[in-house]
């Protein structure tokens, strides 16, 4: 009879005791790949960036690499996402309106169908901003000039079908104006656009704004929530101005779709633990992102509302004429 030496370790012993062993690595064994489908430099990104330190607190070993892919209003990172090897190494940031709005719109590689979604983080309203320069001062002003110009009030977006452009969709059909959007990779070039007199307005999320108006020419109309923020409470909401808007973009982690249960537990526990992390909350609440933390079920039903609320929307205002 074989003897086994008492210390042998228990991948080994498998092994020795059963032919063919397999042995897992315990997970996660290398680097994760978080795939931000937007520049750097904007909401987006700093969710990504601080949801990636993060994790590599909760889920002790684990090294968490941010990659921006930007373009086509989020469409090319969303689309490496849903592509990649459901194996736990490669997640993302997913944003609405873009991840229900884009394959509305146009053939997409991806539905909600082709995620794993693990929890939502931040829920930050939309807002519409001007040059401090500039003879418009607040939403009314913007909807006086736009009326007295229709079609020739430009306002930066995040490209066709994204939180941006849904927003300044909303506004038009709000206020029974027409602006003239101008498309960019993200947030972060259009303010780069705004600053320089290139456009007249530009959407952003509220933290998103925020960063931007600091030490800069930089005026925020009006914010799309139900209540002012609290992070900028002199900025009035739209309601108040007299159009009922309510607008913006969820921010959270998703995976391709097929993750290995244990892997779909071991991130979601990890998320859950950020989201009472006090370091985790207190970084997000100094870059201005309002945290929303949702579970995968809540996160699912909420995206579900979201994308029959734009298929309604769709049907009165098809947003890629």
């Amino acid at each position: 009879m074989t003897t086994l030496p008492a210390r042998l370790p228990a991948c080994l012993m498998l092994a020795v005791l059963a032919t063919p062993a397999v042995c897992l690595a315990a997970y996660p064994d290398r680097p994760i790949n978080l795939i931000v489908p937007f520049p750097a430099g904007a909401g987006t990104d700093m969710t990504g960036r601080t949801i990636a330190q993060c994790m590599e607190k909760t889920m002790p070993g684990a090294q968490v690499v941010v990659m921006n892919r930007p373009g086509a209003s989020g469409d090319i990172g969303l689309a490496a996402l849903a592509a990649a090897a459901p194996d736990g190494y490669t997640l993302g940031i997913v944003n609405t309106p873009g991840v229900v709005s884009i394959p509305i719109e146009r053939p997409a590689k991806y539905t909600l169908d082709s995620f794993d979604f693990i929890a939502n983080l931040v829920d930050d309203p939309g807002t519409i901003s001007v040059h401090a320069d500039s003879p418009i001062h607040n939403i009314k002003d913007l909807v006086t000039a736009a009326r007295a110009r229709p079609d020739a009030v430009t306002v930066g977006t995040q490209g066709i079908g994204s939180a941006g452009h849904i927003s300044a969709l909303l506004l038009e059909q709000s206020a029974g104006i027409t602006l003239s959007p101008v498309p960019f990779q993200g947030a972060s070039p259009a303010r780069t656009a705004l600053l320089g007199k290139v456009i007249d307005s530009t959407m952003a999320n509220m933290g998103e704004a925020i960063t931007f108006q600091a030490g800069q020419p930089w005026r925020i109309l009006g914010v799309m929530s139900d209540t002012r923020s609290q992070q900028s409470p002199d900025v009035p909401t739209f309601r108040e101005a007299g159009f009922d808007i309510l607008a913006g973009s969820m921010r959270g982690l998703a995976a391709p779709k097929g993750l290995p249960p244990p892997v779909l537990s071991t991130l979601s526990k990890a998320v859950e633990q950020c989201s009472t992390d006090a370091e985790f909350v207190d970084r997000a609440k100094k870059t201005f992102q309002p945290l929303r933390y949702l579970g995968r079920d809540e996160y699912v039903s909420n995206l579900r509302q979201v994308d029959t609320q734009l298929r309604a929307l769709w049907k009165v205002k098809p947003w890629n004429r």
